[in-house]
């Protein structure tokens, strides 16, 4: 077993590194458009 075993869903499915690649990718563009969002009514 690896020693860093954050999520056993990622262990199971190695597509699963793309995935929460994607979310992190969704997040951070909700993030910035929320900030320029902030920017733009202000």
């Amino acid at each position: 077993m690896p020693a860093e075993t954050t999520n056993t869903v990622t262990d199971d499915r190695p597509g699963a590194v793309e995935g929460e690649r994607g979310a992190l990718v969704a997040v951070l563009l909700m993030v910035i458009l929320g900030v320029a969002g902030i920017f733009a009514v202000s």
